[in-house]
């Protein structure tokens, strides 16, 4: 075991009658939530400091609340599954909240999936954006979507009634569906094309974010629901409505077999491999994010993140994969990243 001195930050926090904590306290994804869950049980088995505190909240709620500030009354890590924003970095800046670490711990798939008793399906992102857009494409147009049954949508598809449930906007999850299903979707329709002719903008990327943004205009007539909470509410609803489609990570899918049946996208069966191999087209990569100014102060905070990015717990062999997981193929980079405690440089 290495022992963790006290850095000056932690001389100042006692300074100003704060003692440092003996407990990580980590928040945010509940994607991300089961992964570090599984580690901080692990940590606190094997090694001399207590077992984390692990939370749930969403991706952004975990992020806001990293950005409070510094000191023993905020928590030491966010985890997230979508990647941080400048209005989360703005935030931290404002509140005194510094360098960050920035540790990718792999990558997840979002999948479709019904109760398991229902029939199989086989989408396309042009299916689900014509299921839920408020606006379609009709005779060469856009038109208010009038769309009842999947058939209606897709004459493959089996005439059961539309209705989603998707994940709600405080989700990391929300972010790749909205660019890698609906956008693409919207795109692979014609709709784009013709939200860009009525775009308004100083120039073509503005344009271009505009028609995105038309894109996403979701039906408000109760075909598409938001849901705030963890996947297990998005299962509920599911049993509460045998016919629906429902929104899920794929290690929660995997992990619930014998209550959900999977939908192919892109003819792709969603798996830890077709993800490895990038053959699946709706993956996101997964982080967390540690506060910089707590290394050294809040004990054991260094020692979990390098235990997480262990090729023992992250690696291809590990829980974390057993788990559903997509191991990272640039682990090592990371390991070496968080060793010397690099600091993120700005986004791209």
């Amino acid at each position: 075991m290495k022992f963790t001195l006290l850095s000056v930050s932690a001389l100042a926090l006692a300074a100003t009658g704060a003692s440092a904590r003996d407990q990580l306290q980590i928040a945010g994804s509940s994607t991300v939530l089961p992964y570090a869950t599984i580690v901080a049980e692990a940590f606190g088995e094997n090694f001399d400091f207590p077992t984390p505190v692990v939370e749930g909240g969403g991706s952004g709620a975990g992020r806001k609340k990293l950005c409070e500030g510094v000191g023993e009354g905020t928590i030491d890590i966010a985890n997230s599954s979508s990647r941080i924003t400048e209005s989360d970095l703005e935030t931290c800046a404002a509140n005194g909240v510094g360098e960050l670490l920035e540790v990718r711990i792999g990558y997840d798939g979002i999948v479709f999936a019904s109760d398991i008793g229902g029939p199989e399906f086989a989408f396309t992102p042009s299916d689900i954006y014509g299921a839920i857009a408020a606006k379609v494409v009709k005779d060469g147009a856009l038109a208010d979507n009038a769309a009842a049954t999947w058939a209606d949508v897709n004459a493959t598809l089996p005439a059961q009634e539309l209705k989603l449930f998707i994940p709600g906007t405080k989700h990391g999850t929300r972010e790749v569906f909205d660019t890698k299903v609906i956008i693409e979707g919207c795109k692979a329709t014609g709709a784009h094309d013709l939200f860009l002719a009525t775009a308004e903008g100083a120039d073509d990327k503005e344009k271009a974010a505009a028609a995105d943004k038309m894109c996403n205009t979701l039906r408000t007539d109760g075909v598409s629901t938001d849901v705030d909470g963890d996947y297990t509410e998005t299962l509920s609803r599911l049993d509460a409505n045998k016919t629906a489609i429902g929104v899920f990570g794929l290690s929660f899918y995997q992990n619930n077999t014998d209550k959900l049946r999977v939908a192919t996208m892109g003819g792709v069966v969603p798996s830890t491999e077709s993800i490895s191999t990038g053959e699946y087209p709706v993956s996101r990569p997964l982080y967390f994010y540690v506060k910089k100014a707590h290394i050294g102060v809040i004990p054991g905070l260094k020692e979990y993140v390098e235990f997480f990015m262990s090729d023992d717990i992250a690696g291809p062999d590990g829980p974390l994969a057993a788990y559903g997981l997509v191991s990272d193929p640039e682990l090592a980079a990371t390991q070496a990243a968080v060793t010397e405690e690099a600091p993120m440089g700005p986004l791209n």
